[in-house]
């Protein structure tokens, strides 16, 4: 077991309190960081990937995305119980490190970061595709490279900067999904004139074959759909160690994870399906929301929404480039990567871990463009079910670490997961569950996620394995020596 070190205002690094190297500071406001908070939940998948999830289950998505929902709440409160205990740039993979040993917080911590370096290719790709539309004489390749290295320049800056870039985004994004529901919700309860009253309506919800036209069991295909675009959820937690006051940061973010999941994701689906049939061609053809958008009889909805997306993927693209990049500081620090990860900037910046992050993120650009039925899907299934992983190294890294503040710094619970350990053995009980389910679907291609994720993760595992070994074993020679 090994203890994890705290942020602080600025945290000390490799290199000692000052000078270069001196560690991460304390560069996020109080702003920043709750809409990191709310932001984080909403990601471009929403937008994009929801249209797939109600064709497959119909109004029941709806139960899809609370099944979901719920299961990340619990997972956010058992994070947010020990990111509060102890804030740290790592922040689960830190814990893991704690609770489970070295080899746990190495493994989540490197597939955490391969996650992310994959994610920004798929967002530079998709925010592309959309600025080429716009401005056709630029290449969409050009355009990716253009939006990367801006997003590296503003996580190279400062931390400062990365918050206020995502503050106006993320804030975008907030006000566009909430105004969408506002509108939404008066047109389906019939209050919003000139929108056809015999289409929208809750009897969308019933109607066209039932609330579960394909049956009870499309629902937990609905969640193979649905549970990755939550993915970010925990972001928040990583970046309150550059906050003023980690613990409040960190406890206001987990307090606040229910009512963000319940309006944004609930809120927005269920305006959807209320609004338009949901086997309406529409949905299929322009996507879920330009459907709802252009049923409400509003101009130029495809490109609001094409803009909206555009700033999901910005957003999305920056606080992967900030999340890879800390995880790999915090792998640093902890032996467990190059020693330069963990040397920062005078402002406080892991510019060896950015650079890094973004050099993987290019080369899979490239691969995306060269070779996107080969290399870039075998790099996009074998990172796909890493969401899963990580939710359950939460839940087992929680149920040690309880124990461990209970009997060390009780004071530090600020934040408690509720009815421990029962809600936390059904949450890991119910991610088991889903990774199993996974391996029966062979439509939406669950089976290769799951078993190329495990495949890469079974290497990430013995590569820890043999590196905790070669440790014990040269502190034993130095002991005897």
């Amino acid at each position: 077991m090994t203890s994890q070190p705290t942020l602080t205002k600025p945290e000390e690094g490799p290199a000692g309190p000052s000078g270069p190297g001196s560690g991460l500071q304390a560069g996020l406001k109080n702003r920043h960081l709750s809409m990191i908070a709310i932001g984080g939940v909403i990601g471009a998948g929403l937008f994009v990937g929801s249209s797939s999830g109600i064709a497959t289950a119909g109004p029941g998505i709806l139960l899809s995305y609370a099944l979901v929902g719920t299961l990340v709440v619990l997972v956010m409160r058992m994070l947010g119980e020990m990111s509060a205990a102890n804030p740290t740039s790592g922040s689960f993979s830190a814990h893991a490190d704690r609770a489970l040993g070295p080899w746990a917080g190495f493994s989540i911590g490197w597939l955490y970061w391969f996650f992310w370096v994959v994610v920004l290719a798929v967002e530079a790709t998709a925010g592309a595709k959309i600025l080429e539309g716009w401005i056709p004489a630029v290449p969409q390749w050009g355009w990716a490279l253009i939006v990367m290295v801006v997003l590296t320049a503003t996580n190279l800056a400062s931390v400062g900067s990365y918050g206020e870039f995502e503050f106006w985004f993320a804030g975008i994004k907030v006000v566009a999904i909430a105004a969408f529901i506002v509108v939404g919700g008066l047109a389906v309860f019939g209050v919003l004139p000139g929108v056809d009253s015999d289409q929208a309506g809750l009897g969308n919800l019933t109607g066209h074959g039932g609330f579960l036209p394909h049956g009870a069991g499309a629902v937990l295909t609905g969640v193979l759909l649905v549970v990755f675009s939550f993915m970010g959820s925990e972001i928040p937690t990583l970046a309150a160690g550059e906050s003023e006051d980690p613990q409040r940061a960190v406890t206001k973010a987990t307090n606040s994870i229910i009512w963000r999941i319940a309006v944004f994701y609930l809120g927005s689906i269920f305006v959807v399906v209320a609004l338009l049939p949901w086997d309406s061609q529409s949905i299929v053809d322009q996507g879920s929301y330009v459907a709802a958008l252009d049923s409400l009889g509003i101009p130029n909805a495809g490109e609001i929404m094409n803009f909206i997306v555009l700033t999901s993927v910005l957003s999305c693209l920056n606080s992967g480039l900030y999340t890879a990049s800390r995880m790999a500081f915090s792998l640093g620090q902890r032996g467990d990567a190059p020693k330069a990860f963990a040397r920062t900037t005078r402002r406080g910046v892991p510019q060896t871990a950015i650079l890094s992050s973004v050099v993987f993120g290019f080369v899979a650009v490239f691969f995306n463009y060269k070779f996107p039925d080969t290399v870039f899907l075998f790099l996009l299934n074998s990172s796909g079910a890493v969401a899963l992983f990580v939710w359950l190294a939460i839940c087992f890294s929680q149920l040690r670490l309880r124990k461990i503040i209970q009997a060390e710094t009780p004071e530090k619970l600020v934040v408690r997961m509720w009815l421990y350990p029962y809600l936390t053995w059904a949450a890991a009980a119910v991610i088991v569950f889903v990774l199993g389910y996974m391996l029966t679907d062979t439509e939406h291609d669950g089976r290769s996620t799951v078993l190329l994720s495990l495949l890469v993760a079974a290497l990430v595992v013995a590569v820890a394995l043999v590196k905790q070994r070669i440790t014990a074993t040269r502190k034993t020679d130095a002991a005897k020596g």
